[in-house]
């Protein structure tokens, strides 16, 4: 993104390692809560949360020696800010290959902040079908106080506190350079 270029890092709150350990412990949560892998469906939402999503399944096949159903959600066109997204918004494809109806959905995400991004992806889940059950898994929690909607996630990797100025920067090595989470403002704040 070009306006990445003028943030500056004021902290790294998580590495690799971190984040590894971060997605065990919710791939084991994730079974434990519901009982095993049987009928679970992951889908991450576009962008950094199929790579996250990629991953919880592979820690969650190690675990129970199940493979889950896996889908990608691209809520571009579900947004309620679409008009200030471009005149011309790039749309991905949608990839939920699998029925979702009667499935234990498990919606990943990178950094849950107003919540918007989950209505969002709730709104296109639901025009796949009716799901048993739909959970919410992020990396990144930034708190309830920037909480726009009553959303709450029910797996979380780190809870950071952050300020309204400030800015989580989640790097995955499948779409970045490198695999960090940083706080981040830009130099006039």
């Amino acid at each position: 993104m070009a306006a990445d270029l003028n943030l500056v890092e004021k902290s790294r709150v998580m590495d690799s390692s971190a984040i590894n350990r971060a997605m065990r412990r919710l791939a084991t949560e994730i079974v434990e809560k519901n009982n095993g892998a049987e009928n679970l469906y992951l889908v991450g939402i576009r962008r950094r949360g199929v790579p996250l999503a990629e991953r919880l399944r592979d820690k969650i096949e190690a675990l129970e020696n199940i493979r889950p159903l896996y889908g990608i959600l691209d809520i571009t066109l579900y947004r309620d800010d679409l008009s200030t997204v471009g005149a011309n918004p790039v749309v991905n494809r949608t990839e939920l290959d699998d029925d979702v109806d009667g499935k234990k959905i498990i919606l990943v995400d990178d950094v849950l902040y107003t919540g918007r991004t989950i209505r969002a992806a709730l709104d296109q889940l639901m025009d796949f079908g009716r799901p048993k059950k739909v959970q919410l898994a992020v990396l990144i929690d930034r708190g309830v106080e920037h909480r726009e909607l009553p959303i709450q996630a029910d797996f979380v990797g780190k809870y950071i506190p952050t300020k309204q100025n400030e800015i989580i920067k989640v790097m995955l090595k499948e779409l970045d350079e490198t695999e960090a989470v940083g706080i981040y403002h830009r130099p006039s704040e």
